[in-house]
């Protein structure tokens, strides 16, 4: 077999018992890392550091990589403004964290004679967060609903990336102003209540 040494040095071609005595020798694990070569390729290091340092690895590879998820808002062809306000809100944070938003308009009714009040709501949406997001896919008809599917300009990645900063950031800020939330508390608690008006 063709052994590697301890800092990855070539030991050269070696056979088996004498592989296993220089592996006792650096009290280190014999490792074959190239079954298929010809002859063999082993390596003398600690298996169980291995072991450990590759799992670290993959996991540190999962922590950065970015599943994409379709958020879905439902509305109503007559939605009311406020009501409109509070949903066009969730749609802004979800494309703003990269996610995709699916966003269907139910129909109920006489409502489905009426297709073009829900496209011309979705419409309105898609041009209130087009500094946010794209029209992926146009408005379409599905049975008694319409879709249109949002894509967010920002990949998920950077938007993890993003709010992982502002994280570290609130908590340096903590630390180095570590009585500034606890005084303000203070302050809001010694402040006299005022009087209620009169009748």
């Amino acid at each position: 077999m063709r052994l590697v040494g301890p800092s990855g040095e070539q030991v050269g071609i070696v056979p088996l018992a004498k592989a296993l005595e220089l592996a006792q020798e650096y009290d280190l694990d014999l490792v074959e890392v190239a079954a298929n070569a010809r002859p063999p390729v082993c390596k003398l290091m600690d298996y169980g550091k291995f072991k450990y340092e590759s799992a670290m690895k993959a996991r540190e590879a999962r922590k950065n990589q970015a599943h994409t998820v379709i958020k879905e808002m439902k509305l109503r062809p007559k939605i009311d403004p406020h009501d409109y306000d509070t949903k066009k809100g969730h749609v802004v944070r979800f494309l703003k964290q990269g996610d995709k938003v699916k966003i269907t308009i139910m129909f109920r009714g006489r409502e489905q004679s009426r297709p073009e009040l829900g496209y011309r709501l979705l419409q309105r949406l898609a041009e209130d967060v087009q500094d946010l997001g794209f029209v992926e896919s146009n408005p379409k008809q599905d049975g008694r609903n319409m879709i249109m599917v949002l894509g967010p300009h920002k990949k998920k990645t950077e938007a993890m990336a993003e709010a992982r900063q502002a994280q570290e950031a609130r908590k340096a800020d903590a630390k180095a102003n570590p009585g500034k939330s606890q005084n303000a508390a203070e302050a809001e608690a010694e402040a006299p209540a005022e009087a209620p008006a009169e009748a």
